[in-house]
């Protein structure tokens, strides 16, 4: 029994501070229908202002990830959009009334629990998993990140950290079931060093920065007036270092809280691809720039799979759909035209048919004699003649009928074709067949390349009498 997508079961808000602009939000998810995926509407806009969660509309990875669409923009998406992946949501629209969504506390603890209060329900439609056929290495050179992702029957993730300093130790994170990430991963906070929260601090970043939303590492050593600074930034009494080397605003959940909120990040950042993925992805390093160039790296390989499973796959020993005496039977054709030799697939909407390519073909005698190329005009043949047994294989007389083109669209030739290879014929239906008209989309291969696509169209004609 196959997945089903999930939403919400009804509308939930939550209200917090967003990091960068120190703005109150409210955010607000709401129920979508089937196959409408993660999107956001920034509500302060109007109501056409969507973005689309998708990895085509990152536009910035630093401190966070930022999406864009249409000259609308919403930043700081990945914690949402973990929660919503961690809780398996996979359609939901997300409301917020500022650029950028609320930090709460750093986490997606709280948008864990606005989900578990809205609920979770199945929809109709099936989830459509992408299964990895073969190990993936990914290096990001200029962040030195690694990223693995090893063909899994279910989702994995491991996220291993080192940023070569006394306070923060390299330590590493795992998720071995999506089900656990509401309790194991979703609390965990960001973090940041102090040089690097002083950094933002004077670049008037960070205006709704509060000390309980963040993890700070003090990595040099601090006098006791640049403390007291930091106390009254942030409003605070004191503020204190404690002996592990983090600042005392708040206690860690886990000793490897970092690398688990890496891990969190991950997942919120992979979301973007719009598919999840059945892998173990195993992570040295990673940040929002490596994870969004490793996400596109997916998706490539994705496209790139479901192309390669069009291509027809030839078994030279298995029974063929029609022989060549059958062939004979269904079409008018006779050496040296008949151009197709067996039929190896057939449903009520396609045709894969096998042209042999030798030699002894006689328009070899004369095409380019020196360096024989099969001509253009026989491989729209070939690939009409198995367009006709396409239609005659409907009819049940076919050798009263004959098959002539209408019209021949948007041919290219890709490759060149010479003795010794074995043309692969696939045409399917661009629509039903109406009035003895037949459309169809055409693809030649040899082995797994295309050397020729067209759209034919072609029409029925009943011979006549003699």
């Amino acid at each position: 029994m196959s997945e089903k997508q999930k939403t919400i079961k009804k509308e939930v808000s939550l209200k917090g501070v967003g990091l960068h602009t120190g703005k109150e939000v409210t955010l607000t998810l709401k129920p979508t229908g089937e196959n409408t995926g993660i999107r956001f509407l920034r509500t302060d806009i109007g109501p056409d202002a969507i973005i689309k969660a998708s990895v085509e509309n990152v536009t910035n990875t630093s401190r966070g990830t930022t999406l864009e669409q249409g000259g609308n923009s919403v930043a700081t998406v990945e914690h949402i959009l973990a929660a919503l992946t961690g809780m398996q949501v996979n359609n939901v629209l997300i409301e917020v009334n500022c650029p950028e969504t609320p930090i709460m506390d750093g986490s997606s603890k709280y948008f864990v629990e606005a989900i578990k209060e809205a609920g979770v329900i199945e929809q109709q439609a099936a989830l459509e998993y992408f299964e990895l056929k073969e190990t993936i290495h990914f290096y990001d050179e200029e962040k030195d990140c690694e990223i693995i992702a090893v063909p899994s029957d279910t989702f994995k993730i491991s996220s291993m950290i080192d940023f070569q300093s006394k306070v923060l130790p390299p330590q590493h994170a795992k998720l071995n079931n999506i089900e656990d990430f509401a309790e194991q991963i979703a609390p965990c906070r960001t973090f940041v060093f102090l040089h690097e929260l002083e950094l933002l601090l004077s670049n008037n970043l960070i205006k709704g920065g509060d000390l309980s939303n963040a993890i700070v590492f003090v990595d040099r050593d601090v006098t006791q007036d640049e403390l007291n600074k930091l106390a009254k930034v942030f409003s605070k009494p004191n503020v204190d270092i404690k002996p592990e080397g983090i600042l005392n605003n708040l206690e860690l959940y886990y000793n490897n809280e970092p690398a688990r909120h890496k891990l969190l990040d991950i997942l919120g950042d992979l979301t973007l691809t719009g598919f999840p993925v059945k892998a173990h992805i195993i992570a040295r390093k990673p940040g929002h720039a490596s994870n969004i160039k490793f996400a596109k790296e997916l998706i490539n390989i994705r496209k790139k799979q479901i192309e390669d499973a069009k291509i027809p796959k030839y078994d030279p020993t298995a029974k063929p759909v029609y022989d060549i005496n059958k062939i004979k039977k269904m079409l008018p054709h006779r050496y040296p035209f008949l151009l197709v030799d067996k039929a190896i697939e057939l449903s009520d909407k396609h045709i894969v048919a096998v042209k042999n390519v030798t030699y002894n073909e006689t328009f070899f005698v004369g095409h380019f004699p020196n360096e024989p190329v099969m001509p253009g005009v026989l491989m729209i043949e070939a690939l009409a003649q198995a367009g006709g047994l396409f239609i005659f294989s409907g009819i049940e007389d076919p050798e009263n009928y004959s098959t002539y083109f209408l019209k021949i669209d948007n041919a290219r030739f890709k490759q060149k074709v010479v003795p010794g290879d074995t043309l692969i014929l696939k045409l399917t239906l661009l629509s039903p067949i109406r009035r003895g008209l037949c459309h169809m989309q055409a693809y030649a291969y040899v082995g797994n390349k295309i050397v020729l696509e067209s759209e034919v169209m072609a029409q029925i004609v009943k011979n006549a009498e003699n």
